[in-house]
């Protein structure tokens, strides 16, 4: 499956299959909500929040190609992310983009 953000791969001639979506909603434990709150105090990454970001992406990239796969899909275009905090410590992440089929 070639997953693109581009509305077009080159040389390739595109049929519209559809939008596709995933999405997740991660949390992190309270042990480590709580040891992440005191590094807002000095500063500096949230180590523990970014593998649950890029684990949530990674789901939701996951489930959006299953979908798309679903259609009889070759590619995804024009790929897209977004997250929402859904409460503290919770995000929910998206991916989406269109299904397509590469012609003839």
């Amino acid at each position: 499956m070639m997953l693109v953000n581009t509305d077009y791969i080159a040389g390739k001639e595109l049929e519209m299959l559809g939008i596709v979506k995933g999405s997740t909603i991660q949390t992190k434990n309270l042990g480590r909500d709580i040891t992440q709150s005191f590094k807002t105090l000095v500063g500096g990454e949230l180590k523990a929040y970014t593998d649950m970001m890029n684990q949530a992406r990674d789901l939701s990239t996951e489930r959006m190609i299953e979908e798309a796969k679903k259609l009889g899909a070759d590619a995804i275009v024009n790929i897209r992310y977004s997250s929402a905090s859904i409460m503290q410590g919770a995000a929910e992440v998206m991916a989406y983009g269109t299904a397509v089929c590469f012609k003839k």
